[in-house]
């Protein structure tokens, strides 16, 4: 009986004497480093544009990076960043608590021109396919595509501190196109920005990501090897991009079979794995210097403005608006709307606001005045990945199907 009682004495200590302290985290400055992110996104995905895969299996030379230009950070055209913003509407409009079937719905009536696993769950949405099987193996071959990673960045964003809400959009938003490896990278990207909020080092930053995914994922196995082959060559990153390409192109146990074959020069791959490892690349070489992740990631190839995007709007968000270089902020357009939104950048920002603390609140935080300041009061979150699958070998799943009411709110049909 006493062995018992002290059993219990302890699981109740560990549950809450024990237990990591609430983190703290103004909202001014949530609003500082949330706008950098973003700046961050617009900045990578600008610079890196002109070379977008037009470097594939290949090293981009330093020649031919495109030089930055301040004008260049407007960059309202873009489905890296539009798209997203698809969501952050959803989000508005129907809450953190919407299901999966309204954001297919909203994605469905989406208007504008999309590529691989994102023009191919909305096909799947809008002939009926109801999530999370429009993103299924069986009914795509884009699932391991990169489209999630690329617009995973808004529920980082909106999430500072809050893993589990990141996953959780994950599993949501990201299998609307996507599934397995494909949601993975994204969940992955977001986890790194959760923690961002609070963290500098990058290598923390990336432990942070990688707990929000299944350790047994070959994105995860990739994590790991970018990680471990940076710690090998720690002042040469194109020995470690040479080993992504002998693992993750040229290899078909890991690279991409679904939609785009396997490896080789001037080979294309949209592989989230791929892709993915040119955004590390980037974090770990670029040693916090803007530039410099931004090069890197670029010099990768492949989807080679998505990649520097990521990385770009990670370390950004550790940096903050107000710190910025001046290049990088000095020529911001603040009144021009995105393309296919109702969001200019600080009706964006508003948004991302409200939705974070919202997420504050529903994760058993709350927003009060501390010190003089009004302050978000995080709790802490153990992140608990998602079920773990994969792409090649799928678990079978029935064809969901929109109910007529739900057909009935989709405007545009394949």
């Amino acid at each position: 009986m006493r062995y018992l009682t002290c059993l219990a004495i302890l699981s109740v200590a560990t549950s809450t004497s024990w237990a990591e302290p609430a983190r703290q985290l103004t909202t001014a400055e949530y609003v500082n480093r949330m706008k950098a992110g973003w700046i961050g996104q617009m900045v990578g995905v600008g610079w890196g544009f002109p070379t977008e895969f037009k470097f594939n299996g290949r090293i981009i030379p330093a020649d031919q990076m495109p030089k930055w230009e301040p004008a260049t950070v407007n960059q309202f055209q873009q489905d890296d960043l539009y798209v997203e913003m698809t969501f952050l509407a959803t989000l508005e409009e129907h809450g953190l608590d919407c299901s999966i079937r309204q954001a297919g719905i909203d994605l469905a009536n989406s208007r504008y021109p999309l590529w691989h696993a994102n023009r191919f769950g909305r096909e799947n949405l809008r002939r009926g396919i109801a999530p999370p099987a429009s993103g299924h193996p069986q009914f795509t071959q884009h699932s391991d595509d990169i489209d999630y990673q690329i617009e995973a960045d808004y529920s980082g964003l909106i999430a500072p501190g809050m893993p589990q809400v990141a996953i959780d959009l994950g599993d949501k938003f990201g299998r609307l196109m996507n599934y397995g490896d494909g949601v993975y990278g994204g969940q992955f990207v977001a986890g790194m920005y959760c923690e961002a909020f609070f963290e500098q080092d990058i290598h923390r930053i990336i432990e942070a990501g990688l707990a929000c995914i299944p350790a047994e994922s070959q994105y995860a196995e990739m994590v790991r090897d970018v990680v471990a082959w940076h710690a090998e060559d720690p002042d040469d990153w194109q020995a470690t991009w040479h080993k992504v390409e002998a693992k993750y192109h040229n290899n078909p146990e890991y690279s991409h079979g679904l939609c785009c074959g396997h490896g080789g020069e001037d080979h294309f791959s949209i592989d989230v794995k791929l892709n993915g490892a040119y955004i590390l690349i980037g974090m770990l070489y670029g040693d916090r210097d803007p530039d410099q992740t931004i090069i890197i990631s670029t010099r990768c190839g492949q989807d080679s403005d998505c990649n520097p995007s990521n990385a770009a709007g990670i370390l950004f968000t550790t940096i903050g608006y107000d710190k910025l270089p001046e290049r990088f902020t000095s020529a911001l357009d603040t009144q021009t709307k995105f393309a296919h939104t109702k969001y200019d950048f600080p009706k964006l920002c508003e948004v991302c606001e409200t939705l974070a603390i919202q997420a504050v609140e529903q994760s058993g935080g709350k927003v009060e005045e501390i010190g003089g300041k009004r302050t978000m009061v995080i709790p802490h979150q153990p992140p608990k990945p998602s079920k773990l699958v994969a792409s090649r070998q799928a678990e079978p799943t029935e064809k969901l199907r929109f109910t007529a009411e739900e057909m009935a709110q989709i405007e545009v049909r394949e």
